[in-house]
C-alpha cells in the first residue's frame, strides 16, 4: 500500500507539472515571431500592374519598394511596414474591387493608390464610405480629395499646375493662337484640357481647335494634320504616358516645329520618343537633379538597385510612403481616424519635392515647376 501511495503521488506531481507547463505555453509567447508580427503595420497598395498603364504601375512599385526597404531597415525605427499589393488592371472596376478586397478581407487602415485620376475617382468613395485612409500618389484631376476627409493626394492638381505653367511659358513664348489635344476617356486629361481652356480665356489666347483621341489609340495623324493646317503658335497635349511618345513622333514626322507642351512628361516618354521629344515642355515639379532634402540619396539608391534614373512616377510613390510614415509616427494610434488626422496636420515636411503640406481638402501644397527637353534630358524651363 505504501508503494502504491508513493507511485500515485509521483504521478500526480508529474501531471501537475505538465499542466503548469502547458498553461505557461498558452499565456506566454514562446518565440519572437509574435512580437514582430504585432509591430507590423499592413498597408494596402493599389497599382495598375497589368493593362494600359502597366508600365507606369511597375515604375511606381519600384518607388514604393525602395521606400519600404529604407523604412524597414530602421531609418524611421519601429514599426515595420508590410505592403499588400493589388492590381487594379488599369480599370475603374479593378480599382474598386481592389479597395473592397483590402478593406473587407485584409482589414487595412490605409491604402496607397490608385494611380490614375479615373481610377481614383471611382475608388475614393469606397475609402470614404468605410472610413479608410487612401492616398493617391499620382492622380491630378481637380476635386477628387473633396470626396471624403479620409482621402489625400500627393501630386499638385490641375488648378495649381496649369495656371502657373501658362504664366511661365506665356511670358517667354508669347503664344496668342493655340491648339489642344486630349484623351476624352481619361479623367486627368479631360480636366487638364478644361483647366487650359480656362487659363486661355483669362489671357485672351485664341484656341483654334481642340482635337480628341482615346486611351489606346496609336494613330494621331488626322488630329495633328488638322492642327498643322491652322498654324498655331503652340500645341497643348493632355494624355496618359502610353500615348505621349506616339503623339510626339507623329508631330515630328509631319514637320511640326511650334512648341509642344505636354502633361507630365517623364524621362521614360522622352526616351521612347527619341529626337521627337526635343524641345517639348511639360508642367512637372521634380527632377533627379533637384537639391531637395534626401533627393540625391534617393536617386543614388534607385540607380544602384534598378540601374537608371528614377522618373516622376517613381519619385511620387517614394515620397508617398515617407509622408505616410511621418503621419503614422505622429499618430497616437494606427487606426484610420488617427492616421487621417496626422496626415491632415502635415505641414512643411521635408521631402524630395521640397517642403510638403496638405491643404484643407487633402491636396498637396509645394512649389510647381516647368521643364523642357534639351539634349534628350529634362531640364528647368528658363
Amino acid at each position: 500500500m505504501k508503494s502504491f501511495t508513493f507511485i500515485v503521488a509521483i504521478a500526480t506531481l508529474i501531471i501537475s507539472f505538465s499542466a503548469c507547463e502547458r498553461v505557461s505555453q498558452i499565456v506566454q509567447p514562446t518565440t519572437s515571431d509574435t512580437e514582430d508580427t504585432s509591430s507590423e503595420i499592413s498597408i494596402g497598395v493599389v497599382l495598375p500592374l497589368t493593362g494600359h498603364l502597366a508600365s507606369a504601375g511597375e515604375l511606381m512599385k519600384q518607388g514604393f519598394d525602395l521606400a519600404l526597404s529604407e523604412i524597414n531597415n530602421g531609418q524611421l525605427g519601429n514599426p515595420q511596414f508590410k505592403f499588400i499589393i493589388e492590381d487594379d488592371t488599369s480599370t475603374t472596376e479593378g480599382a474598386v474591387a481592389a479597395f473592397n478586397k483590402l478593406i473587407h478581407e485584409d482589414g487595412v487602415s490605409v491604402i496607397l493608390g490608385p494611380a490614375s485620376s479615373t481610377a481614383t475617382e471611382a475608388a475614393f468613395p469606397v475609402a470614404g464610405e468605410n472610413q479608410i485612409v487612401a492616398i493617391s500618389p499620382t492622380s491630378g484631376k481637380r476635386g477628387l480629395s473633396a470626396i471624403s476627409d479620409f482621402v489625400f493626394r500627393i501630386p499638385l492638381t490641375t488648378d495649381v499646375v496649369v495656371p502657373k505653367g501658362i504664366e511661365v511659358t506665356y511670358a517667354k513664348l508669347g503664344y496668342q493662337r493655340v491648339a489642344t489635344m486630349y484623351d476624352e476617356i481619361d479623367g486627368f486629361s479631360t480636366d487638364r484640357d478644361a483647366a487650359l481652356q480656362e487659363a486661355f480665356t483669362v489671357r485672351d489666347i485664341a484656341v483654334l481647335t481642340t482635337e480628341i483621341f482615346r486611351s489606346g489609340d496609336t494613330d494621331f495623324s488626322a488630329q495633328l494634320t488638322r492642327i498643322q493646317a491652322l498654324n498655331p503658335d503652340a500645341i497643348f497635349v493632355s494624355a496618359l504616358p502610353p500615348e505621349k511618345p506616339g503623339i510626339l513622333i507623329k508631330a515630328h514626322e509631319l514637320g511640326i516645329s511650334v512648341p509642344i507642351i505636354v502633361s507630365s512628361v517623364t524621362n521614360v516618354e522622352v526616351a521612347a520618343a527619341g529626337p521627337a521629344a526635343e524641345g517639348v515642355i511639360t508642367f512637372i515639379d521634380w527632377l533627379p537633379t533637384d537639391d531637395t532634402p534626401g533627393n540625391q540619396a534617393f536617386v543614388q539608391s534607385y540607380n544602384a538597385i534598378y540601374g537608371g534614373e528614377p522618373n516622376a512616377f517613381v519619385a511620387a510613390s517614394y515620397a508617398s510612403v515617407y509622408i505616410l510614415a511621418e503621419a503614422i509616427k505622429n499618430a497616437p494610434s494606427t487606426d484610420s481616424v488617427s492616421i487621417r488626422d496626422a496626415l491632415a496636420n502635415i505641414s512643411d515636411f521635408d521631402t524630395i519635392f521640397g517642403k510638403f503640406s496638405f491643404n484643407a481638402n487633402g491636396d498637396a501644397v509645394y512649389a510647381p515647376g516647368v521643364l523642357i527637353v534639351k539634349d534628350g534630358t529634362l531640364q528647368p524651363f528658363e
